[in-house]
């Protein structure tokens, strides 16, 4: 490979990194060239950590970081050498003594090989195309699980049933790393035929604070709560430095006036207004049901992380039904996986049926807690604002701004959907400030703009 050849897998590298999200400036980009040339490009794993260490600042950027460098400084190019696979069951055979010997070089070459002999799909060399799917479900690699354990029992000792079920999850953590290169080689295949960087910008998962809400897994929403503690200690020093700006006070004109008749009317020294120290409280209001769930979740474990910057915190859910869920919130800064089980388990959040009502369920803030909400008091709705046709109840929103010091509501859904089928959210948001808050990075800022001092 030239030098220009590598200056622009780097550069693309790079591109394709900061299309999602992660911060790669200048510096970063330097000290990582400054890596390909001293490390070279004959060890690629050798590469692979040299860029990591130079471009990344957490282990939690790696699951973008590795794709994305097996697209820009893959392991092969074109089809893999000899004659494509034909015979299945061979494949299998030899598959199954790879993941016996558990050589990853090995299942390298023979992902390589499944991809090209049974991944491949489209009738014309412009349609052609390379599926992973395709390719482990014609081979089935999972059933391959007892043949590959009697293998090893046959070259070692037998072993109890214990030892046999960790050999078991052994031989399942092989054939997902064999998943994983079937997936790369035929994302490979398809980045060589349409381009790296689309590849890179479509194929590639964002990470889990990019996600939208509305569309995590249970995995990526376990990331998202596992996130909330670092998260909650970056924003409480945000709000720290906005408090103690916001502490120095104002110009007092009056006084800086009256003070510069000392000096000819040159104001040399102003007179300041001091602010009163005063935390300020904040009330949730939170729509747990549906998809809306994870995002709710995370926001309250997000506020009780919080809880110190502020005076007051009560979080109150609802589906039809509205309760408050404060004192459950202590318990689920402990339990993070099982706030929402507890929530729903716990408090009373339906009536006689299931759906979203937003209109009861303000109706009965407004009316039965009533008194939690100040001049002090900064509310904050979480919810997509889907009545399912019910009465939206906007006088009860107006009683609750009237009350509040400020009210936001942050709408999980895009922007472009607000206002189409069942959504109240343009009649909502004549009254209250809504913001779009699609994933956890959203959040993140929003909350460290939005949240009183």
């Amino acid at each position: 490979m030239t030098g220009a050849g590598v200056t622009e897998r780097l550069t693309g590298l790079v591109g394709a990194l900061r299309a999602h999200g992660l911060r790669v400036g200048t510096g970063e980009t330097v000290d990582a060239a400054r890596a390909v040339e001293a490390l070279g490009l004959a060890d690629r794993e050798l590469l692979r950590e040299g860029l990591a260490a130079t471009l990344l600042h957490g282990t939690g950027q790696r699951p973008v970081f590795d794709p994305v460098f097996d697209l820009y400084f893959p392991r092969g190019v074109g089809a893999p050498q000899g004659e494509p696979a034909a015979d299945r069951e061979d494949l299998r055979d030899r598959l199954a003594a790879a993941l016996a010997a558990n050589d990853q070089a090995l299942m390298g070459q023979l992902a390589a090989e499944a991809v090209d002999g049974f991944g491949g799909y489209g009738n014309s060399p412009s349609s052609d195309g390379w599926s992973s799917y395709q390719t482990l479900d014609r081979l089935r690699p999972q059933t391959l699980l007892a043949r590959v354990r009697t293998s090893i029992r046959a070259e070692g000792a037998g072993g109890s049933g214990f030892t046999d079920r960790l050999l078991d999850d052994e031989i399942r953590q092989r054939i997902e790393g064999f998943r994983r290169q079937v997936a790369l080689e035929a994302r490979r295949r398809v980045a060589e035929r349409r381009g790296r960087d689309e590849i890179a910008r479509r194929a590639i998962a964002p990470t889990a604070d990019r996600v939208d809400f509305l569309f995590a897994g249970r995995a990526q929403l376990a990331e998202l709560r596992r996130a909330v503690q670092p998260l909650a200690r970056k924003l409480a020093t945000r709000l720290a430095a906005r408090r103690r700006r916001a502490s120095r006070g104002t110009i007092d004109l009056r006084r800086t006036l009256r003070g510069s008749l000392s000096t000819g009317g040159v104001p040399m020294r102003p007179v300041l207004r001091r602010r009163r120290p005063v935390r300020p409280e904040l009330v949730l209001l939170c729509d747990v049901s549906g998809s809306v769930s994870g995002f709710s979740d995370f926001t309250m474990l997000l506020v009780q992380a919080l809880h110190d910057q502020f005076s007051k915190v009560r979080v109150f859910a609802f589906v039809n039904r509205l309760d408050e869920v404060t004192p459950l919130l202590v318990h689920g800064t402990a339990d993070p996986e099982g706030l929402g089980t507890r929530i729903r388990d716990e408090a009373t959040l339906t009536g006689w049926h299931g759906s979203s009502d937003y209109g009861v369920a303000l109706g009965e803030f407004a009316e039965r807690y009533g008194d939690a909400v100040g001049p002090r008091t900064t509310v904050f709705v979480l919810g997509d604002a889907r009545t399912n046709m019910s009465d939206p109840n906007l006088p009860a929103v107006r009683q609750i701004t009237q009350r509040a010091r400020r009210v936001y509501w942050l709408n999980p859904e895009q922007r472009t959907q607000w206002g189409t089928g069942d959504s109240a959210a343009p009649d909502y948001a004549e009254l209250v400030e809504m913001h779009e808050c699609r994933n956890a990075q959203q959040l993140s800022a929003l909350v460290g703009r939005l949240l009183p001092i």
